[in-house]
């Protein structure tokens, strides 16, 4: 293609998953709509979980202009859109995988907005080893050879289970005789092993067991649970949990009893590493992940649904990264942008940055050319992207691809928040 944009227009693709909130409730499909020229329109009954904008085949993002899908618009135009570190280091394809996503349960606090939805599924997202061998034997359900590490930043209050409690919290919990039933044989004192063979354990118990230690959960005295790390909030999120799923549900019992609860307000933002077991709750959120949309899931979904319960506990990780005090992942001020007005969260991987711009009215910002492309998308607000000689509206819910080497100017008409995943090839 001769004289290709630098900068241009995509259109995602919203996808249905049953915890996506409902009709006009989910922002994916309000940005979804307000992309022009798509002819969807949002369906009250109908549930949208996610707006997906890469070239990954599942969900894929396209050309707004011409409606070529974006990967072979991308394979047609390798060195002006995706670059020489790209093309040579990273399979001459977007490393990263951008969406946004849509998290709705019955929520008990009135700022929430209310919707029939369910928590995604506790999980994990294999990573590169796991994910090669995953995909040799069973390439339909593992669709990449991938590990799939990810961020999360909230757009609206947003809640996860995500990493572990510390070891000393888990081990008082579970020093009663009923759950102290679950600790592996032997265990003289705990550690990582420890926790990996008692959360396969609640994971294979029967519906019968599952459902009498949710009823011992729930008759835990708050008092005691308070004084304990601060661990009442337990017998608010567990009628919660079950009225989403069942009291037969052992994901519950994991996510509560060993799993971080953090609620994120906005402009904050987490990080899962490959192998880090999570699910999320409710909110809103901008996610990018590396490429990949490989996961096995284990709790909050039915028994059919489940993956391998001996392969899940085997494949858990607790590095440092799984721990309460650094699943947070902070931003700082970026030097890509000319005015001081962008952020950036940098997770500990070389796949992708992300940058959020904000702007209030009539300010302006602009970010330096990268080595590598980025896309980004407007979570609020209207104003104007201008960059290689064009000039684009932005509005909430517009998405754009960002070539290398191209410098991307952003003016609010009326306040102005972009999130931006970029890739910096800073190595390169």
């Amino acid at each position: 293609m001769a004289n290709v944009p630098r900068i241009f227009q995509l259109s995602g693709t919203c996808n249905n998953y049953p915890w996506g909130k409902k009709g006009r409730e989910s922002l994916a499909a309000q940005f979804y709509e307000r992309t022009p020229g798509t002819g969807f329109t949002i369906d009250a009954d109908q549930h949208y979980s996610e707006l997906w904008f890469g070239d990954y085949p599942d969900f894929p993002g396209k050309v707004l202009k011409s409606g070529e899908l974006l990967a072979k618009t991308l394979q047609a135009n390798q060195k002006a859109l995706l670059g020489n570190y790209v093309v040579n280091h990273l399979d001459a394809q977007l490393p990263f995988l951008p969406k946004y996503s849509c998290h709705a349960d019955v929520p008990d606090q009135p700022q929430q907005i209310l919707s029939i939805a369910k928590a995604l599924p506790l999980q994990i997202h294999p990573n590169k080893k796991l994910s090669e061998q995953l995909h040799r034997e069973k390439p339909d359900q593992y669709t990449d050879p991938n590990h799939k590490p990810e961020i999360a930043i909230a757009l609206t209050r947003f809640e996860v289970f995500a990493g572990w409690k510390p070891i000393n919290v888990i081990s008082a919990l579970f020093n009663t005789p009923k759950l102290r039933h679950f600790v592996p044989d032997g265990t003289q004192y705990w550690s990582n092993e420890t926790l990996r063979g008692m959360v396969r354990n609640i994971l294979v118990a029967d519906d019968d067991t599952v459902r009498a230690l949710q009823d011992d959960v729930a008759r835990m005295p708050k008092s005691e649970l308070e004084e304990l790390n601060e661990q009442s909030y337990m017998l608010s999120l567990l009628p919660r949990l079950q009225d989403q799923f069942s009291p037969t549900d052992p994901g519950a019992l994991v996510a509560l009893l060993c799993m971080n609860y953090i609620v994120l307000e906005p402009g904050e933002a987490l990080y899962i590493p490959a192998d880090g077991i999570h699910a999320y709750l409710s909110g809103d959120i901008v996610e990018c992940m590396a490429r990949s949309n490989n996961v096995l899931n284990t709790g909050f979904c039915p028994r059919a649904d489940r993956d391998s319960i001996d392969l899940f506990a085997e494949t858990l990780t607790f590095a440092p990264d799984t721990q309460a005090g650094n699943i947070k992942l902070p931003a700082e001020r970026s030097k890509d942008g000319s005015k001081g007005h962008t952020l950036v969260y940098r997770p500990p991987i070389s796949e992708f940055d992300m940058l959020r711009i904000d702007l209030g009215k009539d300010e302006a910002e602009e970010v330096a050319k990268q080595k590598g492309p980025g896309v980004a998308i407007v979570t609020s607000g209207e104003g104007v992207l201008s960059g290689d000689g064009q000039e684009f509206e932005a509005k909430e819910g517009y998405i754009f691809y960002i070539a290398p080497g191209t410098s991307a100017g952003w003016r609010a008409m009326s306040g102005l928040q972009v999130h931006e995943a970029l890739v910096r090839a800073e190595s390169s």
